[in-house]
């Protein structure tokens, strides 16, 4: 079959706002009675997030999954359509050049959805085939990559793949929840997108997905959807349950392509948070080096959801070699994907 390659990447992020400004403009009120909130937010690993709505203008913790979902529509389209212009622009292709359009996101739904409003918006064909990939969470874009490059590899015709994620529009009403303030400290927004051409001859080559889901720890990392928007459940026992699954994950990963952890040039691992990012450091024997574009979206971006990884790929743009890209969600769940050079 035809190799799906990667060849062109685009995102879009709202207003950006500093990491201390918000703790002291509304998250410092809001956790008054929380000891432990402050050190949570420092200890985050971010400094700067983006922000659709910043809690500290504007305060939607009383609204309605209704209110909040219409909001989400007018907030992403405008994101999602210069993510999804800017992947097209750096593969060089016309929107009606698409086959396929896949969008994922967890954290906003309408029907007609942002595939259809996008695709009509951009001039995408009216044959074109779309997929939603909805409420996956973090590690949503491997999965996406994975179904996108698989239609590539089949049809011949090139596939975008989008994720938008607005967690801003989810802040959640005041809670002693240590999980609830862990979330309000490390998540953002942010449109990423990537285009897929059947054998190109640059960018890189979609080589290997690899899945690992462990049933018995669903309750550690949930997403529910309530009348207040939607709310995290995270464990701290998460770290410890990556621990003992993402070795044989990357180990699987890799001999299917006769490679081992030394020969992977770049690390585009999700940064959920420093602890997930010291852990697949140091299970895998890698050098912290090799987590520097990972803590450096985590830093300056702070974990967009879906959307995380594929902006930590951006960062390895320049990275000659294979490239391994991980992400982590409910399930708890593990993904995986293998680039090669085209």
């Amino acid at each position: 079959m035809t190799a799906a390659v990667l060849t062109g990447a685009g995102s879009a992020l709202p207003a950006t706002f500093d990491q201390d400004a918000v703790w002291e403009g509304f998250f410092a009120q809001h956790y008054a009675g929380v000891r432990a909130a402050r050190r949570i937010f420092t200890g985050s690993g971010v400094r700067t997030r983006h922000a659709v709505a910043n809690p500290a203008d504007e305060d939607l913790t009383g609204w309605g999954t209704g209110a909040r979902m219409a909001r989400y529509i007018e907030e992403a389209l405008p994101l999602g359509k210069q993510a999804v212009a800017g992947a097209l622009d750096a593969a060089g292709l016309a929107p009606g050049d698409v086959g396929l359009f896949a969008v994922a996101t967890c954290t906003g739904y309408a029907t007609p959805g942002l595939d259809i409003r996008l695709a009509s918006d951009l001039g995408m064909p009216a044959g074109l085939e779309r997929l939603l990939v909805g409420h996956m969470g973090c590690y949503a874009a491997i999965p996406g990559l994975s179904a996108a490059g698989d239609y590539v590899a089949a049809r011949g015709r090139p596939a975008v793949l989008l994720c938008c994620e607005l967690t801003s529009l989810h802040v959640q009403p005041a809670r002693t929840a240590l999980d609830q303030v862990v979330a309000h400290a490390l998540f953002s927004d942010a449109a990423a997108a990537v285009v897929l051409e059947p054998g190109a001859g640059r960018g890189r080559r979609l080589a290997g997905v690899v899945a690992r889901t462990d049933p018995s720890t669903a309750d550690h990392m949930t997403w529910d959807v309530t009348d207040l928007g939607f709310r995290m459940g995270l464990s701290p026992r998460v770290p410890d349950v990556l621990a003992r699954h993402v070795g044989g994950v990357v180990d699987e990963l890799l001999t299917g392509a006769g490679l081992r952890v030394e020969d992977v040039a770049g690390w585009a691992v999700h940064p959920g948070g420093p602890r997930i990012l010291d852990v697949v450091r140091d299970q895998l024997g890698l050098a912290e080096s090799d987590m520097a574009a990972s803590r450096q979206v985590l830093a300056e971006h702070g974990n967009c959801s879906s959307a995380t990884v594929l902006l930590v790929l951006d960062e390895l743009a320049d990275v000659d070699g294979p490239v391994v890209a991980m992400a982590f969600g409910p399930g708890l769940t593990l993904y995986a994907a293998l680039l090669l050079p085209a």
